[in-house]
């Protein structure tokens, strides 16, 4: 009788399942369903609302950084050009001292030189003026005894002696001094 019954259902295809499987499927999706509406699509939205402002801050913190990053390129390319300019204006300084040091030094040397110059005038000057002195005091002498001799009488006053001597030095000068112009 068994094989009347299943003979009376007719053929059973094996892909169609039961209207019981169906309903119990059904049933277990619908609930699967109301599981993964109520519990895990919240958590999963919270998760992307997270991970979304996060993203957003992440971008809003790199454009902060660049903006900074651009305002610190910015606030050194100043500071190079006053750096450059500063030394530039260093450059400039040091180089008109270095001028006037030179322009000084070359000054103190003039002024050394003439100093030096003055001083070998004089000493010759002084050297010039002893050796005349020595001159004429030999000179002196020697026309003393000369005129001694000559005029045979004695010129050991010195009274005499030195108005003789004075008297011949300057009939002497008045002579030199027209040859020397």
């Amino acid at each position: 009788m068994d094989t009347l019954i299943l003979a009376a259902e007719g053929p059973v295809n094996p892909v169609i399942p039961h209207t019981s499987e169906i309903i119990l499927g059904l049933v277990a999706f619908l609930l699967l369903l109301f599981v993964i509406k109520k519990f895990v699509s919240p958590r999963f939205e919270a998760l992307y609302e997270e991970r979304t402002a996060k993203i957003e801050g992440g971008i809003e913190k790199a454009e902060q950084a660049q903006a900074e990053a651009q305002r610190a390129l910015e606030q050194y390319k100043e500071q190079l050009a006053e750096a450059r300019a500063e030394a530039a204006r260093i450059r400039d300084d040091a180089r008109a001292e270095g001028l006037q040091i030179v322009e000084e030094m070359r000054e103190q040397a003039q002024a050394e030189s003439a100093r030096i110059v003055a001083q070998g005038q004089h000493q010759l000057d002084a050297q010039r003026a002893q050796i005349v002195a020595e001159l004429r005091a030999d000179l002196g002498r020697t026309a003393v005894e000369l005129a001694s001799k000559v005029v045979g009488e004695s010129l050991e006053d010195d009274s005499r002696r030195r108005g003789t001597v004075d008297r011949f030095l300057n009939e002497l000068d008045a002579v030199a001094a027209p040859a020397s112009k």
